[in-house]
């Protein structure tokens, strides 16, 4: 498989009536676009062709499940009244898109140097970012949004899963409800944790649909740690950051872990 391939895959399974197709060469990326609206999505097609040489065909069906519940959403209005029980916040990396493609800005908040915070609507199957224009039209005050959806995730499931290595243990949370990497932004939750944690408290956020937290106690657990938060950042749909922070006084550090060398950022 190589991006010709995938696109034309791509456009044959998503081609429907009214649907155009448009192909960057210089960014390598293939827009999916309701003519009639001029709304579309963008895809990157390197990092599916990768996906696909590991999950072959289950790579291409979450890609086209993906473009379809996005432009059925895009054909819909919105709204946040009665929807307040839906707003969640979601983390995102610092590369990912500010604006809309019409160019209107999401509300985003600072998280860390790697990533960043946008509020989203939950509809089921997919979800809607919160842009300046819908937040205008409902007359919600940002500072609201922030406290419903900060509200809304401390509600979430924070059951997890532990593997013990070499004297380490690692805990999962990996719902695959959306917010996975969310639930970063839960400080009750973070600071429970921190409370069963014999050595140090690593947290990371690889991809969408995982939260991974380290309670690790020798260098081999920062290894084993930077070898897990790699395959999930490469195989996740929504990558995020690969890099872990250490949490620590309710905060959280950036560290770089190379090889047996575990340095935090300065």
């Amino acid at each position: 498989m190589d991006e010709k391939k995938l696109r034309r895959e791509l456009e044959k399974r998503l081609e429907k009536q009214g649907r155009s197709f448009k192909y960057d060469r210089k960014k390598e990326s293939l827009r999916i676009e309701n003519e009639e609206t001029g709304k579309g999505i963008d895809v990157a097609l390197p990092g599916i062709v990768a996906k696909w040489h590991e999950h072959k065909e289950k790579a291409i069906d979450e890609v086209v499940y993906y473009v379809e519940e996005a432009l059925e959403v895009m054909g819909k209005e919105q709204s946040l009244a009665g929807s307040e029980k839906k707003i969640y916040p979601v983390i995102r990396s610092t590369s990912f898109p500010v604006e809309t493609s019409d160019g209107i800005p999401f509300m985003t908040d600072d998280h860390t140097a790697e990533t960043r915070i946008y509020y989203a609507l939950d509809l089921g199957n997919t979800y809607r970012m919160l842009d300046e224009n819908l937040i205008e039209k409902e007359g919600l005050e940002p500072q609201k949004i922030r406290e419903i959806a900060r509200f809304n995730v401390r509600s979430l499931s924070t059951e997890m899963k532990r593997d013990s290595l070499a004297g380490n243990d690692f805990y999962f949370l990996n719902t695959n409800d959306g917010y996975d990497a969310s639930r970063i932004l839960n400080d009750k939750f973070l600071q429970e944790k921190a409370e069963t944690i014999e050595g140090d408290m690593v947290v990371a956020v690889p991809h969408q649909d995982v939260l991974i937290i380290g309670d690790i106690r020798n260098g081999t657990g920062y290894d084993i740690l930077a070898e897990l938060t790699m395959s999930f950042f490469t195989s996740g749909n929504v990558p995020i950051t690969a890099l872990s922070y250490i949490y620590e006084n309710g905060k959280l550090e950036p560290i770089f872990i190379l090889a047996k060398d575990h340095k935090k950022e300065d």
